[in-house]
């Protein structure tokens, strides 16, 4: 059975080129659908679009805040070195930033966004399609970012011919020292076939945006992943993972767990 190399989710470093590279703070006010997007926003969260397409880092650099951080912990330092190594990796990376809702406070743009994010690449010689949707609220100051949360954040990775079909189960949000369930489904039955996985969680720091994660698959038994997991005491995000591998190909999934009291 092959084993797929250690992985990171990537989905953070696309997510910091369209506003969602912070961590969860709450719900924005939502205005009406029918209320139209300011010129002025729709074109800075289109900028971002634009210079990341080009892959112009040094203006992407000038989009963002002199005093931008995330709760998180990362600056733009730490993300422009990973992002030349992202750019590497997906030279084809394409995505789609939609503004769901928006509102001004004290001279601020704060928009709510879904961004759509695909690419593909090969994985042990084979086609695979990296694909994330992430919902995020960033706020504007002038002509810079200054602040991001996410909100939501789902990635996936497939490979193959028939990457294994699965289904996930995980509660958006959970309190401190709470336990949860974290369930990955498989959709159709494997059959015959030999089928391998693991299901892990990761806390989101600085260190584990840039570190793989060590992969050890073991086979399984039953019709999917079936974990109990339990959040750190600590309010702070944690990433869960699962990974498929079939002989017909692998499925990644990741996704955020917010941990908030």
């Amino acid at each position: 059975m092959s084993r797929p190399s250690g992985h990171r989710p990537l989905s953070w470093l696309l997510a910091f080129l369209l506003g969602a590279g912070g961590a969860w703070l709450g719900q924005p006010r939502q205005l009406q659908a029918a209320e139209p997007v300011p010129s002025q926003l729709q074109g800075l969260v289109t900028k971002f679009d634009t210079v990341a397409n080009r892959h112009d880092l040094a203006l992407l650099k000038s989009l963002y805040s002199d005093n931008f951080s995330t709760v998180d912990g990362l600056n733009f330092a730490a993300f422009e070195q990973a992002l030349q190594s992202l750019w590497k990796q997906y030279p084809n990376i394409q995505y789609q930033t939609q503004i769901q809702s928006w509102r001004q406070e004290d001279q601020q743009w704060i928009a709510q966004t879904q961004t759509n994010i695909e690419a593909s690449t090969e994985w042990q010689g084979q086609p695979a399609k990296f694909r994330s949707v992430i919902e995020s609220e960033q706020t504007f100051a002038g002509e810079k970012l200054v602040r991001q949360k996410i909100l939501s954040e789902k990635i996936s990775l497939t490979a193959g011919a028939k990457p294994p079909e699965v289904e996930i189960r995980l509660p958006q949000q959970v309190k401190p020292g709470q336990e949860y369930d974290f369930d990955v489904i498989l959709q159709e039955p494997t059959g015959d076939n030999l089928l391998a996985g693991v299901a892990f969680a990761q806390g989101i720091t600085p260190t584990n945006y840039t570190r793989p994660a060590p992969i050890n698959l073991e086979l399984l038994q039953a019709g999917g992943l079936f974990k109990r997991g339990k959040a750190p005491s600590q309010a702070a995000p944690q990433w869960l993972s699962a990974v498929l591998v079939s002989p017909e190909g692998m499925t990644w999934v990741t996704q955020r767990l917010r941990v908030e009291p």
